[in-house]
């Protein structure tokens, strides 16, 4: 018995440094990068995407409907649609003007953001800034500026928040 118990301690001196080591060296996984709501609150942009590749990056048309999922959030739903609409009805009316003055839209993205947004520039377009998760683009097709979001943008930063609070 006794020689039982000094074997096993002996095995355990040994394997402890090891399993030690090894709890210590264990691959620690990468933080995601900590997802950070910008401010929109009086700041504008000038940038504007295009909407083919945003689309095929996961984009979508954002909703135009104010959502009344809850009384909380109604507000911000209302303030954030209005903004992309006034934004929308102000290149909408740049872009009529263009038209009749140059019987024609801008035909590309290019001439739109030079025509129009005029990026860069002190008598350019100012956009309301919009949420994180959501972004200007250019629909050639139409003719028009669109609001997009990107679902898996709001989607991790949910899931951020949820692990903060302790949700999750």
């Amino acid at each position: 018995m006794l020689h039982s118990i000094r074997r096993h301690s002996i095995v355990l001196a040994l394997a402890l440094p090891m399993l030690m080591l090894a709890v210590g060296c264990e691959e620690e996984k990468p933080a995601k990068p900590k997802i950070e709501a910008r401010e929109t609150l009086h700041k504008t942009t000038q940038d504007v995407r295009v909407l083919e590749t945003e689309l095929a990056n996961g984009a979508i048309l954002a909703p135009t409907e104010i959502e009344v999922a809850d009384p909380l959030t109604q507000s911000a739903a209302a303030y954030r649609t209005s903004v992309g609409k006034i934004a929308k009805m102000k290149v909408k009316m740049d872009m009529d003007q263009y038209e009749a003055l140059n019987g024609k839209k801008p035909e590309t993205y290019e001439e739109f953001m030079e025509v129009i947004i005029k990026k860069g520039r002190a008598d350019g377009i100012q956009l309301p800034m919009l949420p994180y998760y959501q972004e200007y683009a250019y629909d050639a097709k139409n003719k028009e500026l669109v609001v997009i979001e990107y679902p898996a943008k709001k989607k991790a930063m949910q899931e951020q928040t949820d692990r903060e609070m302790g949700r999750k």
